[in-house]
């Protein structure tokens, strides 16, 4: 990508901070850094960068359930104008940071972030690590100091000498069927990585993946995809909630989409819950409209 030019350093030097536009109310627009009815935190003016705090509360997960909670599957994703998920096959080239910033924070709520093989290798994904800003707020929420990381695979074809299995703060787990080929399950398990069947054949079950990540205690569940994956999960019907960033690029080209696989019988609805603006990036937040 070319360098930035003098007028477009000008231009975003000028750009007002992170601001909600939705829910918009009346006291949204006459007191835009107090309360909002019905929006939930207060909400920060528009002229500066939003706190780990600030940014924690408006993507708080939802407290489910009356004995215990219940598990709630969100996916985080980026995509161009165009509905291009990555750039030269990485996401960073489409981001910015303030789509960082939402990374971290989903991560710092999260029990687990789930991730499928092929991004772990194309990402060249590391452990999640611990992140001051959000200690008090998950050692409070009874997590430990970082997500643990679930990468699914049905082959389990992964680097086990890479970072992410070898020196992770949080035991990494693998998520696989119970065809599994036993001498890569002994080599996963041997790099310290807990493997978990979700499934009776090669692949993994979405529903028996949520479900089995519920029964180790991992209730706040976030996966960043790849699209394979997250179109397996829409198929299944476990999504609740879809973060997504648009980024106000077009990139052309054949880039995946943002979800993958076969279209499902009907278009799943969702409905918008939350929308976040800074530097001409939308950060929606879609719930499913129905219960599963």
């Amino acid at each position: 990508m070319e360098d930035d030019t003098v007028h477009q350093l000008k231009r975003r030097a000028t750009l007002l901070g992170m601001r909600r536009l939705f829910p918009v109310t009346d006291e949204t627009v006459a007191r835009p850094g107090g309360a909002t009815a019905g929006a939930g935190p207060a909400v920060p003016p528009g002229d500066r960068e939003w706190t780990p705090e600030e940014l924690a509360a408006a993507y708080a997960y939802p407290e489910t359930g009356t004995g215990g909670r219940e598990p709630w599957l969100r996916a985080n994703m980026v995509s161009t104008l165009d509905g291009a998920a990555q750039h030269d096959g990485r996401s960073q080239p489409i981001s910015n940071a303030a789509d960082m910033r939402i990374f971290g924070t989903l991560r710092g709520l999260a029990d687990v972030v789930v991730v499928g093989a092929q991004t772990v290798r194309q990402e060249g994904y590391r452990p999640a690590r611990e992140r001051e800003a959000f200690a008090a707020l998950r050692k409070a929420a009874g997590q430990g100091p970082a997500p643990a990381i679930a990468v699914v695979s049905a082959s389990l074809e992964l680097d086990f000498s890479e970072p992410l299995f070898s020196s992770p703060l949080v035991p990494t787990l693998v998520l696989t069927g119970a065809a599994a080929a036993p001498d890569r399950v002994a080599a996963a398990e041997r790099a310290g990585a807990r493997v978990v069947i979700a499934g009776d054949g090669m692949g993994v079950d979405p529903v028996r993946a949520v479900r089995a990540l519920a029964d180790l205690g991992m209730s706040r569940l976030l996966t960043e995809g790849g699209p394979r994956l997250l179109g397996q999960l829409v198929a299944s019907g476990v999504l609740d909630e879809l973060c997504l960033t648009v980024s106000p690029m077009l990139t052309a080209g054949d880039a995946q989409r943002i979800a993958g696989g076969p279209s499902v019988a009907v278009p799943r609805r969702f409905t918008l819950v939350s929308l976040l603006e800074e530097e001409g990036f939308l950060f929606g937040r879609y719930c499913r409209d129905q219960p599963r």
